[in-house]
């Protein structure tokens, strides 16, 4: 799936991450980096990234090395995520890149590092555990 495409299932899938503007720059089936962009909709008072907005970011990053791995589907549900606010991203872009750490038939184990785009230094760390949804 190309970065676009994979941009417009996330959005569709979760409209919150369409609100933010969150786009995804590249993917593949264990690793992805996406864009929350600036944005006073992101921003908690004073100036910066809110908590919610990295959250959602953090979330939707881990969902797309899983959609390019099941071709787009969607197996997979947030069973925990862990998120430390390590510095304030100020009002800049924020990228989140994700590795899926482990990847078992029923659970995926997953950590994004986000950072201020210009930033070596990240902002926030984000560990996460998500289970396979229950055939229907």
């Amino acid at each position: 799936m190309t970065p676009e495409r994979l941009t417009e299932r996330v959005r569709d899938g979760v409209p919150l991450a369409g609100a933010l503007g969150i786009e995804v720059v590249r993917a593949d089936a264990v690793s992805a980096l996406l864009r929350l962009p600036p944005s006073p909709l992101s921003l908690r008072p004073g100036g910066t990234a809110s908590g919610p907005a990295l959250m959602t970011l953090a979330d939707v990053a881990i969902w797309v090395p899983e959609l390019v791995a099941t071709d787009g589907g969607d197996p997979t549900r947030t069973a925990n995520l862990s998120i430390a606010f390590l510095r304030p991203a100020g009002d800049r872009g924020v990228l989140a890149e994700v590795r899926i750490v482990r990847r078992g038939r029923s659970l995926l184990y997953a950590e994004v590092w986000m950072r201020a785009e210009g930033e070596e230094r990240p902002c926030a760390h984000v560990t996460s555990t998500w289970m396979r949804a229950a055939p229907a």
